[in-house]
């Protein structure tokens, strides 16, 4: 779990890992320079550095950001939530940008997906097309990208999560912050990197309301223990 100044979903992400799904799990802080024995790198939600200049701009220039750079791009898992998404896209780590919700207010409350792909290291645990209702928190939750690099990302199978109704349809009024094609998370072209902006460490036990986030954790550590091939 990568500590920025400003992070405030850092401990959440820890319970789910350590309490939840039974792993040793370490807090990183964004001035190391390295990190030993970890599988997965997670950025957390939060408002790194303030959300300055733009969200995520500032974190992006942390030390430990070279790591997670070089981590990931040796195939390591890192996952991105709410701000981590981010921050991983102002790193180059993922396409695209987060910009303002169309309402241009804070977006606090319970949202579905819809599960795109779960032949991935991140939602093998999931069945495809599966509606999940996880918890939204943003005010920068509006994924952009060029059309052609849309194209590329749905042709390419890159989305893993939509926004939908409860029975599971992409419509344009469950689409929370005007995301295009109500895109809610995204993996990178080699399968190692996601981004996901509502908050599955806030849906992973069912006294929050919701389970629903912790299949993404439980996918992780399904492919680290070879139950899956993705």
């Amino acid at each position: 779990m990568v500590t920025f100044p400003g992070s405030n979903c850092d401990y959440d992400c820890y319970h789910v890992v350590q309490d939840v799904v039974r792993q040793p799990a370490v807090y990183l802080w964004h001035k190391e320079h390295h990190f030993d024995n970890c599988d997965v790198i997670i950025l957390p939600g939060g408002f790194a550095h303030g959300d300055y200049l733009r969200t995520g701009a500032i974190a992006r220039f942390s030390p430990i950001m070279r790591e997670v750079v070089d981590f990931a791009m040796r195939g390591g898992l890192v996952i991105g939530i709410c701000n981590g998404f981010q921050i991983l896209c102002e790193a180059g780590l993922l396409p695209g940008a987060l910009l303002r919700n169309r309402s241009l207010r804070f977006l606090h409350r319970p949202v579905y997906l819809r599960v795109e792909k779960n032949d991935t290291p991140f939602t093998n645990a999931y069945r495809k097309d599966q509606v999940l209702k996880m918890l939204a928190a943003h005010g920068d939750g509006c994924y952009y990208n060029t059309p052609e690099e849309i194209k590329k990302l749905e042709a390419g199978g890159q989305v893993l999560f939509r926004y939908c109704d409860r029975e599971g349809n992409v419509t344009e009024a469950a689409n929370p912050n005007g995301s295009l094609n109500n895109i809610a998370g995204i993996v990178n072209s080699s399968g190692n990197v996601m981004g996901l902006m509502p908050h599955p460490d806030r849906a992973a036990e069912a006294i929050l309301g919701s389970a629903d986030g912790a299949g993404i954790f439980f996918s992780m550590v399904a492919r680290f223990a070879g139950l899956v091939v993705a």
